[in-house]
């Protein structure tokens, strides 16, 4: 039998191998292919982390025979030989997924590095400080990836040593000074793990390439995984690759860059770099990196070298590249690129300037975006007039712009938890690492006082859209009493600043924020995927103000209209209350008189902000219960205001009470039992499309909706009352008005009884928020008291309330569809719930002819792209 090949040398590979090479191990085969000078190495497959993870976290054998093996084809090539104390050869072992997760898994440089080879690059470099400093890093890095010893502790030693000799920057201490370092740094490794630091650099090798497998599966690449949908099962690719050093003098150096700007989207080299560094200190941030352009001076050889690279691989890819680059001893290499992250502004310049300088169709373009991403142009920026008259107390790097004001916490967790609490928050760091996940995610801003335009902070900002500001130097922290100064004046956790991240300006106090403006580039590249889609968007809005918010944001029609949330209101409350506890039907319907009026103002406002767009009007849905108080205190209040016996009231509301209101007297339960509410939710739908068709000469066809129906006879029960009172109405006011009548999709039995269904609903909107609950058996307001314990035991990878289940929910979706249309072909077919804002449940939908999704107005941008590279990725007619 052949032995599976996990191990490919770079030279055995192409772009087109992202699954099995991951996106750096490809792009760096493809690199070779082209010629660009890339250290020589070799790709663990995700195969192999599949197979690492399916024999219960261990390498295969043929995986580590492999390697080794590997490992001899690059000693051959680089006349090098691993653990040789003469001539060593030292590598970098870096994660690579066939996505791009910036700093959310692990790397570990200088590996082969022990007390014997050491001594052999001195002696081969004739720099005994560049050898020892290569060997403190790879403890540190070996220590605290692999071994899990905290990188504080390291960190700490290096501090004290560089304060006793009078050292700011690392680069200051001497030979003597970095040995003293990996003395203390061996010593600890040993307090800590009860050995030595491990001499074997074979076993160095193992030991790191576990790690990085081990590294697919950390608490903040699973939440990175999380927020980007990216399955579990896909696992990490594993790059070694034999090193060359930035740290070996004047005439080294490395690198970050990209072939544009990943902030602004300027058609502009944009990078930074370090002389004498290694690449971890320009991503952490530990010294301020030079910009690109001074490379010109400092070694113009190379900048000439590294631009035509730049312009070769952009022109390759056919797309902005983020590139990491060592310079060792005069000579360039290329260690990765990629297509870099960039803020929405940018996406939508570079996607909209490649296809106009010819490099992509339109088609190309619509991918080049991530629909998420659009949810940071919609939101509000700084009201100008204020920030005219406050006071920039800093100002930092740029890093990724937008507006956010909120308050002052200081480590993620913190800042997670305030944000649950429902505070706006910014995240003051004196430096991110991937650690700081998810409170960058709950962040509304992100405030660094170290790391430049490429650091970690600054990527996974601009990747989610949250504004940044980076390299705050003037910002002094003090994490202990949880407080920072700036301008001379402490602030403490807890007080209000605001960022602007297009200018770094930072302001210590709360700014007020306006609305975006829309147009230029996003413009035109809305009209491309408006051209290009095949899926209508609609919007689930209550109020004019929404519908109008959802038409400015490019909306076809209302979705979903809950008719529920009209009640709420504090001067319908006291009609729909007394609706609630009349006794007979006459009590009701004189309380329904009261609301009628105000609904149909409701809906004559909603048809107006839509014009001739369709909208669907839900009847109402939720337990009657929900609009009544569930104290004594306030049941006693309201006995008094209605003028009725508390102990009576109280029996009332206590009949009302429901052990489950999921799944009790709601939605079109609540018509069956009580007529009349549905006729008066009829009569206003009616009346008020008459009304605005008559003034405004709009062409409205209302689609009511009846919703959580699972039996045929009940909608038909409900659809007559709603048929009565509409063909009255019409008939009364002598106009000719089309109207459909529809259903929610949103029980199970609904969906496996659809071809019934359907013989009485014109239309079937998927309630897929109830439809999942039901399902799935959990309420989603109890969901996330266990959804955690879930992810943490591989049994969940997603909320399914936040993506849709395809496979199970997405069957119900599917068969329900496909029965609707064989006994109504015309049938019209919709999702309204929150998965109508969601990518990859767009693109399901898309493929299971739906005709359009509804969603929140923010989100309806967001709908038109993801529809459209729906229908680029899975063509349908």
């Amino acid at each position: 039998m052949e032995t599976k090949k996990y191990v490919y040398l770079f030279n055995e590979g192409n772009a087109n191998m992202k699954n099995l090479l991951g996106g750096k191990g490809a792009n760096l085969a493809e690199m070779m292919n082209l010629g660009i000078p890339v250290p020589e190495g070799f790709t663990l497959s995700t195969e192999a982390c599949t197979k690492y993870y399916e024999d219960d976290k261990k390498l295969s054998e043929e995986a580590i025979t492999q390697t080794y093996e590997a490992l001899a084809k690059v000693e051959k090539v680089t006349g090098k030989k691993f653990g040789s104390v003469d001539n060593p050869l030292l590598v970098s072992v870096r994660s690579g997924a066939r996505v791009s997760m910036p700093g959310m898994m692990d790397t570990i440089l200088n590996l082969g590095l022990n007390d014997e080879t050491v001594e052999g690059l001195n002696k081969l470099t004739n720099n005994e400080r560049f050898a020892y400093d290569s060997y403190r890093r790879f403890i540190q890095m070996f220590s605290d990836v692999v071994m899990g010893i905290e990188k504080r502790k390291f960190e700490d030693i290096l501090d004290e040593v560089k304060a006793l000799k009078g050292a700011k920057f690392d680069n200051e201490l001497t030979s003597s000074d970095l040995k003293e370092v990996v003395n203390k740094y061996k010593a600890l490794y040993k307090m800590e793990m009860e050995k030595d630091f491990p001499q074997d650099p074979k076993e160095q090798l193992l030991e790191a390439v576990t790690a990085v497998f081990r590294s697919w599966d950390n608490p903040r690449a699973i939440v990175y995984r999380r927020l980007n949908d990216i399955p579990r099962e896909w696992g990490t690719a594993v790059n070694v690759q034999s090193m060359v050093f930035g740290n070996m003098g004047e005439t080294s150096g490395t690198g970050v860059a990209f072939t544009r700007n990943p902030a602004t989207g300027e058609n502009l080299i944009f990078g930074e770099y370090l002389i004498n560094a290694q690449g971890e200190d320009v991503v952490a941030g530990i010294r301020t990196p030079h910009p690109i352009s001074r490379l010109e001076q400092d070694l113009p050889q190379c900048y000439k070298q590294f631009m035509e690279i730049s312009e070769k691989l952009e022109k390759h890819y056919k797309d902005m590249q983020d590139m990491e680059f060592t310079i060792e001893q005069g000579k360039l290499y290329f260690l990765q690129t990629r297509n870099g992250k960039r803020t929405a502004q940018a996406a939508l310049k570079i996607a909209v300037d490649l296809v106009e300088e010819g490099l992509i169709t339109k088609e190309e373009a619509i991918l080049k975006v991530d629909p998420k991403q659009l949810d940071s142009l919609l939101h509000p920026s700084f009201d100008q007039k204020e920030l005219e008259n406050t006071e920039v107390i800093a100002k930092g790097l740029p890093a990724s712009p937008g507006a956010a004001c909120g308050k002052v916490y200081f480590t993620a967790e913190t800042a997670k938890d305030h944000h649950e609490q429902g505070e706006k928050v910014i995240l003051v760091r004196l430096e991110t690492s991937p650690e700081d996940i998810e409170g960058m995610v709950a962040a509304e801003g992100i405030l660094t006082a170290r790391g430049g335009m490429t650091s970690h902070a600054a990527v996974v900002a601009r990747g989610m859209g949250t504004c940044c500001i980076a390299g705050c130097a003037d910002l002094k922290i003090d994490e202990e009493a949880k407080t920072f100064k700036l301008s001379g004046k402490l602030y403490k956790e807890g007080d209000y600043i605001s960022l602007d991240g297009s200018t770094g300006n930072v302001y210590g106090q709360a700014i007020k924020t306006t609305e975006n403006e829309i147009g230029g580039h996003f413009k035109a590249f809305m009209v491309w995927a408006d051209e290009i889609r095949k899926l209508k968007v609609r919007t689930n809005a209550d109020t004019p103000r929404d519908a109008e918010h959802a038409v400015k944001f490019g909306a076809e029609g209302i979705g979903l209209c809950r008719t529920e949330h009209m009640f709420f209101d504090e001067e319908r409350i006291p009609a729909v209350r007394e609706m609630i506890v009349s006794k007979t039907e006459l009590q009701r319907r004189k309380a329904l008189d009261k609301l009628l009026p105000m609904q149909r103002e409701d809906f004559i406002g909603i048809y107006e902000a839509m014009e001739d767009r369709p909208v669907t009007i839900r009847l109402l849905d939720p337990p009657l219960h929900e609009f009544l108080p569930q104290v004594d205190e306030d049941i006693r209040d309201l006995a008094e205001e209605m003028e009725l016996n508390f102990e009576e009231l109280k029996a009332t509301v206590e009949s009302l009470h429901e052990f489950n209101p999921m799944m009790g007297h709601r939605g079109c339960r609540l018509p069956v039992s009580y007529p009349e509410i549905a006729e008066m939710q009829t009569r206003a739908v009616i009346e008020a499309a008459i009304d605005v068709k008559k003034r405004k000469g709009y062409n409205i066809v209302p689609e009511i909706m009846i919703p959580l129906v699972g039996e045929v006879k009940e909608l038909k029960f409900v659809k007559n009352i709603v048929v009565t009172i509409a063909e009255e109405v019409i008939a009364k006011e002598g106009i000719d008005l089309k109207y459909l009548v529809g259903t929610m999709i949103e029980i199970p039995r609904a969906a496996l009884t659809a071809d019934e269904i359907a013989k009485e609903a014109e239309f079937f909107s998927f309630g897929t928020n109830d439809l999942t609950q039901m399902t799935f058996g959990f309420s989603r307001d109890d969901a996330g008291k266990f959804l955690e314990d879930y992810y943490d035991n591989k049994i969940y990878e997603f909320d399914p309330f936040q993506k849709l289940d395809q496979t199970g929910v997405g069957k119900l979706v599917k068969m329900a569809a496909e029965l609707g249309k064989q006994t109504r072909p015309d049938i019209h077919l919709g999702i309204c719930g929150e998965h109508g804002g969601d990518p990859s449940s767009i693109e399901f939908c898309h493929n299971v002819g739906l005709d359009y999704v509804s969603c929140s107005p923010y989100r309806v941008p967001v709908a038109r792209l993801a529809a459209a590279q729906a229908q680029v990725k899975n063509y349908r007619k």
